[in-house]
Formats: structure tokens, sequence, C-alpha cells
């Protein structure tokens, strides 16, 4: 029986795969290990698909209770995500402001290093995966510096593995700074995918090998 999950995690999946965005095979991550599983979100990179996209950002955004008037972007990858997921919400009537940032700060015309609407009282980053953490940790205490609260952290993929300190991520996070997260989809929802999806016995068998020797769900 597959696990739980959500029809907007299993249609950014079945996105992801189409972009070539989510692979099955073997492939070894940066941690050393062998993943019978690979997502590397830059390659949604059409209009089409990056719509989709926002729409399921939107989807688990508005999922998952988190109370919050504005939205943030880390440089790079999150600067397209959160301007498409802006526009994915006021699809739903829901205009949200937005801001970036740059890598430099700019010292000529308006100057700093935060680009768009100004930062509201509670701010969701928006971002693709997080691996380390280590981008979000420095966006959390940009915002911070700014004296605004961050109200949640919302990415694409959340892998459920264990990190060095036998904590996921995103455990991590909520544990260390009080931030809730919130996700398109889990492990949990890929390995429903992969269910529905029919793929063979050894490919699923490996998925839950994987799951069970590295996983925190």
């Amino acid at each position: 029986m597959s696990p739980a999950t959500t029809d907007y995690a299993q249609d950014f999946l079945a996105l992801a795969e189409r972009y070539d965005a989510l692979k099955f095979g073997a492939f070894t991550l940066k941690s050393g290990r062998v993943s019978p599983y690979f997502f590397n979100m830059g390659e949604i990179a059409s209009g089409d698909g990056m719509k989709r996209l926002a729409a399921g950002y939107a989807a688990a955004l508005n999922d998952s209770g988190i109370s919050y008037d504005s939205l943030f972007g880390p440089a790079y990858k999150g600067i397209p995500l959160v301007a498409t997921v802006a526009c994915a919400l006021a699809d739903h009537g829901r205009d949200v402001p937005f801001t970036y940032n740059r890598k430099e700060a700019k010292a000529h015309g308006e100057g700093g290093r935060l680009v768009g609407a100004p930062l509201g009282r509670r701010v969701v980053i928006v971002d693709d995966v997080i691996t380390a953490g280590t981008a979000v940790r420095e966006a959390i205490a940009m915002i911070r510096e700014a004296g605004v609260e961050v109200a949640g952290v919302l990415i694409a993929l959340d892998r459920q593995e264990r990190g060095a300190d036998d904590r996921s991520p995103l455990v991590a996070l909520a544990a260390d700074e009080g931030i809730p997260t919130a996700a398109v989809a889990t492990l949990t929802d890929v390995i429903a995918y992969a269910e529905q999806r029919g793929l063979d016995a050894d490919t699923l068998a490996r998925i839950h090998a994987y799951r069970a020797a590295h996983s925190v769900a």
C-alpha cells in the first residue's frame, strides 16, 4: 500500500520527472551516500513548468497553516521562485509582497542588499531544497538583522534524511531556530509516486532500503 500523500505533491513529482528534474537510478551525493533518486529543480526552466511549480509551492504554503505577510527568496535560486510563488498566490486572491537579496551589497543607486518590497512583519523564506542548511540560515540572519520575524521556510523537496548530527536539516531548523517548515513533497511522497508510477521492484526495493538506512521519517 502506498504511503499517504497529497495531490499537489504528486503533481509536483510528475512535473519534476517530466523535466528530468527527478531521476531514478544510482547517484552519488555530496555526502557520499549513493541515492536511488536524484532531484535537481534547476531543470524546470520553462514558463509552463515554473507556473505549475509555483502552484505546488502555493498549495503547500496554504496547507501549512503558517501565518505570514511577506515572502523572501534567497539569491540565486530563490529569486525566480519567490516571484512566481507570489504570482501563484495572487491567482488565489492573495497579493503578497516579496523581497530577495543580492549576493553583494550595491554601492550605488538605492544601495543595500535587499531588493523588492520592504520586508513584512512575518516573512516566509522560499527556496528549492535544504542540504546543509547554510544558505537558509544566512537568510534567517539577514531577515532578523532587519528586525523582522521569520515565520517559516518553504521548500520543494524534503529528503527527510539524517544529517551530520543525526537530524534532518528541517528538523534541526525547527529545533534550533523555532521556525516551522513546509515542503511541496517529501521522501514519503517520492515513494508513493514511485509505487503509483509502477517502477520496477528492484528500484522500489533500493528506495525503501535507502529510507531505512538514512531517513528520519
